[in-house]
């Protein structure tokens, strides 16, 4: 259970071999099977009134394409002590407690359904290591690639390998010649 006033809320990541996720503020790899899942997962919801949350660090923020920014059909917020001037459907928060705080109140409480964490490396070693942290959905890029950002590939050990069906393609899948599977990881009660 979520502590009173914070959102449960989802990573979603994709990562190579050697757990790197970037280099230089971008993605070493391209991988558009990927990119459609994120979009379509951080997109979905149940109640059509609803949209996502995506919570994002700066340096992801900036390594979006600025004609995506913002990441369309979603609040996006950003993690930062710096950036000034968003406006709605981007915000602002300084800590990823403060921006999943912002989501328990009015008006974003009424048109959030979920919440994912969408990167980078810090934003990463903090929900993982968060009693919020509900599920891991996990691309699992079968090839090493030159990275400085890593995601903490082994707290994905402490949690549970699920089969949950949300229409992600099974098995192996290739891109551009990069290999790689979808995984989904659900958080364990009392491990976090």
């Amino acid at each position: 259970m979520a502590p009173d006033g914070i959102r449960k809320f989802n990573v979603i990541v994709a990562a190579c071999a050697n757990g790197g996720i970037g280099l230089n503020g971008g993605m070493p790899w391209n991988l558009k099977g990927d990119m459609k899942q994120f979009a379509r997962l951080t997109t979905l919801t149940q109640d059509p009134l609803k949209k996502n949350a995506v919570i994002m660090g700066r340096k992801t923020w900036f390594a979006i394409p600025e004609k995506h920014r913002p990441l369309k059909n979603r609040i996006n917020v950003v993690i930062s002590g710096t950036l000034s001037g968003l406006a709605p459907p981007t915000y602002q928060a300084g800590s990823i407690e403060e921006a999943l705080t912002l989501l328990t109140v009015a008006p974003l409480r009424d048109e959030v359904e979920n919440v994912w964490i969408i990167g980078g490396q810090s934003l990463y070693q903090h929900a993982m290591a968060s009693s919020s942290l509900g599920k891991v959905y996990f691309t699992r890029i079968l090839r090493e690639f030159e990275c400085d950002a890593f995601f903490p590939v082994a707290a994905l050990e402490k949690m549970e390998k699920t089969e949950e069906d949300v229409g992600l393609p099974a098995g192996e899948q290739e891109d551009n010649g990069v290999p790689y599977r979808f995984e989904v990881y659900s958080a364990v009660e009392g491990l976090n």
